[in-house]
């Protein structure tokens, strides 16, 4: 649950923001332009997001997003319900917003700073995910548990079954048509991933397709419980290189998308993560950290299996998963009980 402290600390991070109360209510404004805009009652945070993508993340993410008020609709502009996200996803939008209505000059250099403070800590990540113990995984009853929570929430597979249909079960991302799907999807996830409005270049596309060019033959097939050191810390490789690619002006496509395209092109072996997930099992997202994720996968899947007496080809079927692998049944447990924060009898 974000706070409207989280609000101001992000806001006011960022260069040229400055808070004012106009009409008693708290907003941040670079010069004259208004990018956020909390509620009165401080509930809601309204941000400036692009007016074209509103109906799509409307959609993906009903419970968390919200339409801007009558008067704002024919503004580049959204609304969020503050106890929906957490601390992690809201700089996010926070940022998102800010680089929305600078320069393009200014923010390039601050993702240029970002992108130097991340690189800092890499090197100490990567020691402390080497040298941490994994934490201990779900037993079989609470993916079962996790499984029926998650399945409640509503149609939860049918943009990864339009994923599948659009791509034919086999993506390649040297094909323009599966780059498409895969940013559609991505979108129906909630990553808020800019589309090109007409005339401008493609940029995200172009570079998923050097990317691919680089990666595609090397990305393991097998499944979770089989990945060796070595296919992790090239799955790890892939993430990092992914996750900076640039999508629109200064923005990257980010850890969150990276996590998510990964599985979406190897959903046997790769088990996705959010924000809210990484930050509290891993206290980071840099490569080192995915790739101490995708050891505590491993780990936790060859611990079910063996619990469980199942292949784990079978097992998401018998947690009521039947449609997913069980990467994605223990990322939906993650889900539920970090980023959801629901208890499991």
């Amino acid at each position: 649950m974000a706070t409207v402290a989280q609000v101001r600390e992000a806001a006011l991070a960022l260069p040229r923001s400055e808070e004012h109360l106009i009409r008693d209510r708290v907003k941040f404004r670079v010069g004259r332009i208004v990018y956020l805009a909390l509620s009165r009652d401080e509930t809601v945070l309204g941000f400036a997001f692009p007016r074209e993508e509103r109906a799509a993340l409307l959609a993906a993410e009903p419970a968390t997003y919200l339409p801007p008020q009558a008067a704002d609709e024919r503004f580049n502009w959204l609304q969020l319900r503050l106890d929906a996200v957490d601390e992690a996803e809201l700089r996010e939008i926070v940022v998102d917003a800010w680089r929305m209505v600078v320069p393009k000059r200014l923010a390039a250099e601050q993702a240029a700073a970002e992108a130097a403070e991340r690189a800092a800590g890499t090197d100490a990540g990567a020691a402390d995910a080497a040298a941490d113990e994994l934490p201990a995984g779900p037993t079989f009853a609470q993916l079962r548990a996790a499984a029926e929570v998650f399945n409640s929430y509503g149609t939860v597979d049918a943009g990864w079954q339009r994923w599948l249909a659009g791509t034919a079960s086999a993506p390649d991302l040297s094909r323009p048509e599966h780059r498409q799907e895969l940013h559609r999807w991505l979108n129906s996830w909630g990553c808020r991933l800019r589309y090109p409005r007409e005339g401008e270049p493609d940029v995200l596309g172009t570079g998923l397709a050097a990317w691919w060019q680089r990666h595609a033959a090397a990305l393991p097939s097998c499944s979770l419980s089989e990945l060796t050191d070595a296919q992790i810390a090239l799955l790890a490789a892939a993430y990092a290189e992914l996750a900076a690619l640039p999508s629109s002006g200064a923005r990257t496509l980010g850890p969150t998308a990276a996590a998510k395209a990964l599985y979406a092109l190897r959903p046997a072996a790769v088990m996705p993560w959010d924000a809210a997930i990484a930050a509290a099992l891993h206290g980071g997202r840099d490569g080192a950290a995915f790739d101490r994720h995708l050891r505590c996968g491993r780990a936790w899947a060859r611990a079910v299996v063996t619990e469980s007496g199942l292949d784990e080809r079978r097992l998401p079927a018998e947690v009521g998963r039947p449609t997913v692998a069980l990467a994605k049944v223990l990322d939906d447990y993650l889900y539920v009980t970090i980023t959801a924060a629901v208890p499991l009898s």
